[in-house]
């Protein structure tokens, strides 16, 4: 058994090459929870009795009661490999879609994976989500099979048999890392069950193996399935330790920080690589000047917010001032700690390379970029699929709002991927999040946690807003007449706006000094000339500035850009967001008086001109559109294929083996309140479906009148 010894942990943690920071993936209900419970007992945290029943990463009640994981949890573990201690920071991952946004921040912050896979059922939906999640994020993956005892005593394979499953396995995980991996690791990062980068074993009954692990200890694929004939598996856990295998495969193929973050940093931070701080993050370098990226934020009763992020450069130590680069502040450190599951353990200081906790970052929120000095932030944490599910909120008792208040910030602060949008003008509180369970499992948390009695409406779409066509050039006139902008709309070409939507073009505003993203957009296809000329991408829209000659341009441009985001985040047909459109600022007229141009005269006028010109490019409404999996017996594929059709889908593939089909679809998000229900009532209980992927199409131009109307009588604009 490992020693955990807080000391021990320190001196560990000094050097990076003895670390390891690890992700647990998986698709949900594939094992990841119990198989973070026999990490814990192998590092002396659990008890082995209760491994595989404790789930001791589920901090929250819901999370017990539900049998799922909803946030990721972070633990620390020492762990030996031929007489070297490795310090291994772990963290368990939720497997339900809902809850993707967990899994892309803690992906900011670790540098492997292990992708834990069902033996029975292979790849689904959501093992492929994470994993692109991770390549994403340039994270390693390594591979285990796990829940190998039910392919011997439920589909009572022969051992042949379970090598030919395996393999198909390695194969559709190898083929999707080459698709999806950054171009110089397609080869590099495939997994192999020779090299012991594939694993195999069983989280519930405590054992793993692997072929280096085997060929060790003299262990072969009969012996496994004779423990089970012989119900003696157990011995097999003691021959075969799951946590053993695995973290010996973690500290062979998972690579330390200095090595992972010399190819991570140059992807995921756009600043000089050439200054004393780029320089510091591609070294992992712990006297280097401080730069964490925060990629959680829990609210402890007693500790107040606790930031959980990653340390890539400088030493953090209790008392130390820090600056938060989008909160423009700086705060003083209370305490420095590492994590083992709930609790934390405070230390006086922690290097480079290491996964901690801060207390006393007030205020912050993940995906801020904490640092000794102002410094160019991190590229922004990136969701695959965007918050499509909105409900409005308000409390029992009218004079709990101010309270209300508090707690969405809150809410909004612990998981990200809920947006907030509170309006004091209407005193209407809006949640908006990935799906109905998502806003279900806030609003339980709101009740039972933060003790607000709440109402809460029925869950309604939110959609996006664009144009169908270029439009002409419309003027914007400052309200005192002196100044004016001219400004057109075009629509976003598919490249650009895929790029955006990969995270392979960083939503920010263009700087000289970000020459990367020129690069880009030449290859997309963009000239040289105008890619020079672009100036800003946000929420899948860009910026383009043609003007020339104009003298003050630079004291006007920062405000210009504010404006921009305004109409983005509302629209003129429905206030809702806008999305994949080109904004060209054509040319300008300015006052030459500073006082005649401030944001009073600016914000107006571009707001009038980037309205006005979506009005003349044909403005319409985007809704979002699920492409979803079922699975089903066969016999219901008719079934199926009506109740796709009654929502407004349309089915894309249907695959049958044997008596069991798996069915692809289309659905736009407005049709599937209550699918699950709808889906077991069309299958006699017996299917289930998984979200895919998602995406923004043209709403039918039947329904674009009715649905432009009821959202703004529901906001209370103008019909």
């Amino acid at each position: 058994m490992a020693d955990i010894s807080i000391e021990k942990m320190r001196k560990v943690a000094e050097d990076p090459k003895f670390i390891r920071n690890i992700a647990i993936a998986a698709h949900i209900d594939h094992g990841k929870t119990t198989f973070s419970d026999n990490l814990l007992a192998g590092a002396g945290m659990l008890s082995e009795d209760l491994a595989g029943s404790q789930r001791a990463l589920d901090f929250h009640d819901d999370e017990t009661e539900r049998g799922i994981t909803i946030d990721s949890a972070n633990v620390s573990m020492i762990h030996k490999v031929s007489d070297k201690d490795y310090l291994i920071n772990l963290i368990d991952t939720p497997g339900h879609v809902d809850f993707g946004g967990d899994v892309t921040r803690a992906m900011r912050a670790v540098d492997g994976a292990v992708v834990l896979c069902c033996a029975v059922e292979g790849i689904m939906p959501q093992t492929e989500t994470v994993l692109k999640q991770a390549l994403k994020e340039m994270v390693r993956p390594v591979l285990f099979i796990n829940k190998v005892d039910r392919l011997i005593k439920e589909v009572k394979l022969t051992p042949e048999a379970m090598q030919e499953k395996f393999m198909q396995i390695v194969t559709d995980i190898n083929k999707f890392i080459f698709n999806y991996a950054p171009e110089e690791f397609k080869e590099k990062w495939q997994v192999s069950i020779n090299d012991g980068s594939v694993a195999f074993g069983s989280a519930f009954h405590n054992w793993g193996i692997s072929v280096p692990y085997m060929k060790k200890h003299n262990i072969s694929f009969k012996d496994i399935i004779t423990a089970y004939d012989d119900d003696n598996h157990k011995e097999l856990a003691k021959k075969a330790p799951i946590h053993e295998v695995v973290l010996d495969m973690t500290v062979e193929h998972h690579n330390n920080p200095m090595i992972a973050q010399a190819y991570r940093i140059p992807k995921i931070w756009h600043g000089d690589k050439d200054s004393e701080l780029g320089k510091s993050l591609i070294n992992c370098d712990p006297n280097g000047p401080v730069a964490f990226v925060v990629t959680k934020v829990v609210v402890d009763k007693h500790a107040g917010e606790i930031a959980a992020g990653r340390l890539f450069s400088g030493t953090l130590k209790q008392g130390d001032s820090v600056y938060l680069n989008a909160g423009k502040k700086q705060v003083r450190l209370q305490q420095v700690s590492v994590y083992k599951g709930a609790q934390r353990t405070a230390l006086e200081s922690i290097p480079a390379g290491n996964i901690v906790g801060l207390v006393g970052l007030k205020d912050t929120f993940a995906g801020e970029t904490i640092s000794s000095e102002p410094i160019e932030p991190f590229e922004a944490i990136k969701h695959i699929f965007e918050p499509v599910i909105t409900k409005s909120i308000e409390p029992k008792r009218a004079a709990d709002l101010p309270k209300l208040i508090e707690v969405l910030k809150q809410v909004a602060k612990e998981d990200p991927s809920i947006q907030v949008n509170i309006n004091e003008d209407t005193g209407e509180n809006l949640m908006s999040g990935m799906g109905e369970l998502h806003l279900e499992i806030i609003e339980n948390r709101i009740k039972t946690e933060k003790n607000m009695d709440v109402i809460t409406s029925p869950p309604i779409v939110s959609y996006r807003e664009t144009v169908n066509r270029e439009s002409q050039i419309m003027e914007g006139k400052s309200p005192n007449k002196h100044n004016k902008f001219f400004i057109s709309v075009e629509p976003l070409s598919d490249d650009i706006y895929g790029a955006i939507k990969s995270g392979d073009l960083p939503e920010l505003r263009i700087k000289k000094k970000h020459t990367d993203i020129v690069e880009k957009l030449v290859d997309l296809g963009v000239a040289s000339k105008e890619a020079k000329k672009w100036r800003e991408l946000y929420k899948g829209n860009a910026l383009v500035d043609n003007t020339r000659g104009i003298v003050y341009i630079n004291e006007v441009i920062e405000m210009i850009m504010d404006a921009f985001e305004q109409v983005i985040d509302a629209g003129p047909l429905a206030r809702e967001n806008c999305g994949k459109m080109l904004v060209r600022i054509n040319d300008m007229k300015l006052h030459e008086d500073t006082i005649h141009r401030g944001p009073a005269q600016v914000y107006p006028a571009i707001r009038e001109s980037i309205k006005g010109a979506m009005e003349n490019g044909g403005s319409f409404l985007l809704e979002p559109i699920q492409e979803i999996q079922i699975e089903s017996p066969a016999d219901y594929l008719g079934d199926l294929s009506a109740l796709v059709q009654n929502k407004r889908g349309q089915l894309i593939n249907v695959d049958q083996k044997g008596e069991h089909i798996t069915v692809k679809a289309k659905l736009p998000v407005g049709e599937m309140f209550g699918l699950a229900s709808d889906l077991r009532s069309a299958t006699s209980g017996k299917g289930s479906y998984f979200i895919v992927d998602q995406s923004f199409e043209k709403l039918p131009a039947n329904l674009q009148p009715k649905i432009v109307t009821q959202i703004r009588e529901r906001k209370g604009l103008r019909v």
